[in-house]
């Protein structure tokens, strides 16, 4: 299940679903297939700025298309936050979707590979949230002696 996370799209099939979708747009009529097809190649992009834009592309989908396509919306939304390391967005969509249908065991084993990522990286994060805390708690101590300096 890992590797949903880190699949890399090949250039040719993104270049083609690009092409398409390109294409469509310039004529003004793009079709949820095609919108659909090029997101879910750019969310599975090594760039970010890609992965970023099928985000786009997919919530624009979501909101527009009927019920039947929402659930594949969800899961490519929560892939492509995940894979930006936007965690809580990411975990947002599964839940979304498991509210669907909870019972879907792919989505279960997104979200606690979601989870996991979640924890290895926290590690970092709490630590920097530490030192923040403790450099904030620092600066108040020193804010609170200049002013009992200041009253004498």
């Amino acid at each position: 299940m890992e590797d949903v996370l880190d699949e890399v799209v090949s250039s040719e099939d993104l270049k083609k679903f690009e092409r398409v979708y390109n294409e469509q747009l310039h004529k003004g009529e793009v079709t949820q297939k095609a919108q659909f097809e090029y997101a879910w190649c750019l969310v599975r992009s090594r760039y970010s700025a890609d992965i970023r834009k099928g985000i786009i592309l997919l919530e624009e989908l979501f909101q527009t298309d009927s019920a039947e396509g929402k659930r594949d919306y969800l899961y490519y939304l929560a892939i492509g936050n995940a894979r930006i390391k936007e965690y809580n967005r990411a975990l947002q969509y599964v839940r979304a979707f498991l509210q669907i249908e909870p019972s879907n065991q792919q989505v279960q084993n997104l979200e606690t590979l979601i989870k996991k990522k979640m924890e290895k990286e926290g590690l970092l994060g709490m630590a920097l949230a530490g030192g923040a805390v403790l450099a904030i708690g620092g600066l108040v101590g020193l804010g609170l002696a200049l002013s009992k300096g200041r009253g004498k």
